[in-house]
């Protein structure tokens, strides 16, 4: 097995962000990369993105594949199948880009998602992988129940408040660096601002980068 990999970590709602998914995520992955003699140079974060989405859409995956590209990595670690893709076009269609580069994909399970030699584990991926999608649809089918429920009965379903509505500072400064230059007219790229940003201390509460996506729902 490869001795250098990246690590890719997925939550896909804006209250996961705060919560514990990405650590336990970070630690699952950490804990098979130590047991296994796999040394993690690097790790790539897609904050708030969906499991549906198509990997190419997502910025930090792609990022993390011009990573690999440039830094020649061809091991990426994830915690479980779900945290790569939760449908199982966008889970087929990713598992195609990866084995077309080289890169293998292993969970902390020590599940090879990229293992196209035997067919029967091919099946079981994919069974997996419907199986995750359904339960997905499952879960928000209860939870907008849930939410119609308690409309219902008190007129309103209030949620987490938003990153801005948290951090007013920092959308304000968000939002102006996202105005056209009064010289220039050109407007800071998505990534410049979060860049901007860092550099202004403004982080999120792993003390990271904002990811080009959460600065997209602050400044909208």
């Amino acid at each position: 097995m490869n001795s250098r990999a990246t690590a890719y970590l997925r939550t896909s709602s804006a209250a996961n962000i705060e919560g514990d998914s990405p650590y336990r995520q970070n630690d699952a992955v950490m804990a098979y990369a130590a047991q296994n003699g796999i040394d993690v140079v690097s790790c790539f974060w897609d904050a708030a993105v969906s499991g549906a989405d198509p990997i190419e859409t997502r910025d930090g995956f792609a990022a993390l594949l011009a990573h690999c590209e440039a830094e020649r990595i061809w091991l990426v670690l994830v915690e479980e199948p779900s945290r790569f893709a939760r449908s199982i076009i966008a889970q087929e269609l990713g598992v195609a880009v990866l084995v077309e580069r080289g890169i293998r994909l292993i969970t902390a399970s020590g599940q090879d998602l990229t293992d196209e030699a035997d067919s029967s584990k091919v099946f079981m991926r994919q069974v997996f992988g419907a199986a995750s999608e359904y339960e997905k649809a499952r879960a928000v089918e209860r939870l907008r129940k849930a939410r119609e429920k308690v409309r219902a009965a008190k007129g309103k379903c209030e949620g987490r408040r938003s990153h801005a509505e948290r951090h007013p500072a920092l959308a304000r400064e968000a939002r102006r660096l996202a105005r056209r230059s009064p010289k220039t007219g050109r407007k800071r790229s998505l990534r410049v601002i979060a860049c901007e940003l860092a550099a202004a201390g403004f982080l999120s509460d792993l003390g990271t980068p904002l990811s080009p996506s959460v600065v997209r729902r602050i400044i909208a």
